[in-house]
């Protein structure tokens, strides 16, 4: 992509948002961060952390994510989070801490593959951050998942299709055409 330069963000695949449901998306993020890491590409994991009081535990009744073993990186990509650019420590639903933001600019990345858990609430609200701050989003579709539902996350599919663009909810089989071509359409 010339002139471009391109992240993965991996959002919060944290031991207490795996579930049933989200756990089949584990082995497809291990897959595609080795390989991304492998290609030298940049990385970022993001890891949600509750608090008391918060407006999660004061209006939606969440009480969960506040230490460990429920905090932590899942295993499996556990020595992958820990050679990736950061480990972005959020108590909101983006990316776009103070500190995810200046990752962003000091590093000049201008695209941003997202992954990772919930599809329907920080997945969702990372990509439309990053269409509003005039960056480019990019939806791993098949590397995302919600721990609530299937339901949820391809509701979270459908709002991004509506707040991003269709063209920018891709698979993981799209993500390495697209790297292969130097001009991918837009």
């Amino acid at each position: 992509m010339p002139g471009r330069k391109a992240v993965l963000v991996v959002v919060d695949a944290q031991n207490g948002f795996v579930s049933e449901t989200s756990r089949p998306v584990v082995p497809v993020l291990v897959d595609l961060v080795s390989r991304w890491q492998a290609n030298g590409g940049d990385a970022v994991f993001t890891r949600y952390l509750n608090y008391e009081g918060s407006p999660f535990e004061r209006l939606l009744g969440w009480t969960r994510l506040r230490e460990r073993p429920e905090i932590d990186i899942v295993d499996e990509l556990a020595p992958y989070a820990e050679r990736a650019n950061a480990v972005v420590d959020k108590r909101v639903y983006s990316f776009f801490t103070d500190e995810g933001s200046a990752l962003v600019r000091d590093n000049g990345w201008t695209d941003l593959y997202l992954c990772g858990i919930d599809t329907e609430c920080c997945v969702l609200k990372a990509a439309v951050d990053t269409f509003e701050r005039n960056l480019t989003p990019w939806v791993l579709a098949d590397a995302c998942a919600s721990h609530t539902s299937r339901e949820a996350h391809d509701a979270g599919l459908l709002l991004m299709r509506k707040f991003i663009g269709t063209r920018q909810v891709i698979t993981t089989v799209d993500l390495s055409r697209q790297l292969d071509d130097p001009e991918p359409q837009r």
